[in-house]
């Protein structure tokens, strides 16, 4: 069934209206008909199912028909901190850690980075980065659209580690330490330790940092590891910059249980 999200304002008596390119979508390219039904979401605390009343080229109305439980996002919030790569690398980890569980995305400059910042570019680039999100968000049915930052410094990022839970930094030296910290030790450790201090009612917050294709430097990892955070590796391969986060992300929601685990 296709799902849609619109801004809460849309929500109104009991009818839920879809405009502009959503609604083209509906009308011209799934060529929807007065009865059929769809799946609405504020992004935020309501998703419904509704019934299509009234199409027009750029509007269109649906009578609500039931409330649906909110139960595809994670119990963990994961923000992927991601350093700036090269074309369109970031795209893919966004669209795919969007569909995995991603709660958010934090790209930002570093020591080592490939691509050079052009901040002239930043709004355009952030309106088709929260265009994929929100495509992918609704292919994999999700009930909110992860939010993507601003492009931040690497001061500003260490500035951000003390607000989570769990800071984890992705080094591949631990990957190949002979005693190296690994993500499951490191989750393993915030289950036993600090998951009981995060307060009741409230959802663990992991900040998950990745480096860039040239991978982070020696002074930064001991710079993150000074702001909060822990330094781990994802194993003993060395991955793509656009490959690690996708697998960090997969690695703690296993372990926060959102994948079978316990």
């Amino acid at each position: 069934m296709q799902r849609y999200f619109v801004a809460p304002e849309q929500f109104n008596d009991g009818v839920v209206t879809i405009t502009g390119e959503d609604a083209h979508h509906a009308v011209r390219v799934m060529r929807m008909k007065p009865g059929d039904e769809i799946i609405v979401s504020d992004g935020a605390s309501r998703t419904v199912l509704a019934a299509i009343s009234e199409m027009e080229a750029q509007e269109v109305r649906a009578d609500i028909k039931s409330l649906l439980p909110q139960d595809s996002e994670p119990a963990w919030l994961v923000t992927i901190a991601q350093s700036l790569p090269k074309g369109d690398k970031l795209e893919l980890v966004i669209q795919k850690g969007t569909e995995i569980g991603a709660a958010a995305f934090l790209p930002f400059q570093s020591e080592r980075n490939v691509v050079q910042y052009d901040a002239k570019k930043e709004a355009k680039r952030l309106e088709r980065w929260g265009k994929i999100a929100k495509e992918a968000a609704e292919q994999s049915h999700r009930h909110r659209i992860p939010p993507i930052a601003a492009v931040r410094s690497w001061k500003e990022l260490l500035a951000l580690i003390p607000r989570f839970d769990l800071a984890i930094f992705c080094f591949e030296r631990e990957g190949h330490a002979a005693h190296g910290v690994g993500i499951r030790t490191v989750t393993e450790q915030f289950r036993s330790t600090k998951l009981g201090a995060v307060a009741e009612g409230e959802q663990p917050t992991v900040l998950l940092i990745v480096g860039p294709e040239g991978g982070f430097s020696e002074r930064e990892a001991a710079e993150a590891e000074g702001a909060g955070a822990v330094i781990a590796g994802l194993g003993k391969r060395i991955l793509r910059t656009e490959t690690a986060g996708i697998v960090g992300l997969t690695c703690l929601l296993y372990e926060a249980g959102e994948m079978g685990g316990e």
